[in-house]
């Protein structure tokens, strides 16, 4: 496994997955996909998908260490993912297709951007 560790000068590289907001660099998104998503998103070796999967745009960052046991990983509906940097919110629309594998593989995709309802969560 490769570090975590981004260097300031690649810091500009830097992408969220639209579907957990997980940050990594664009490279590493490309080399080794999604550590989420991947089983539905297919990042890794593929220039596209990391494009139309990923945003450069994002805010906040939040490090998590135990997903199991953190009310932060709750509130962001991060239970059952990897620990890692995550983004607060991220800006950009998957592609109809995308959001369709991701119903076909039984996930269910929420919206990173804000805009989801939060019916759900009372």
């Amino acid at each position: 496994m490769s570090s975590a560790f981004v260097p300031g000068s690649q810091q500009r590289y830097l992408r969220a997955c639209m579907v957990c907001s997980i940050v990594q660099t664009h490279a590493r998104f490309l080399r080794e996909g999604c550590p989420n998503c991947e089983s539905f998103l297919g990042l890794a070796s593929s220039s596209d998908a990391v494009q139309e999967c990923t945003s450069q745009v994002f805010e906040g960052l939040i490090t998590l260490a135990d997903p199991t046991t953190s009310w932060v990983a709750r509130w962001q509906r991060l239970e059952g993912c990897v620990s890692g940097v995550y983004a607060v919110k991220v800006v950009g629309t998957l592609p109809d297709d995308v959001k369709q594998n991701i119903e076909d593989a039984g996930a269910r995709y929420i919206p990173r951007d804000g805009t989801a309802d939060d019916d759900d969560t009372g």
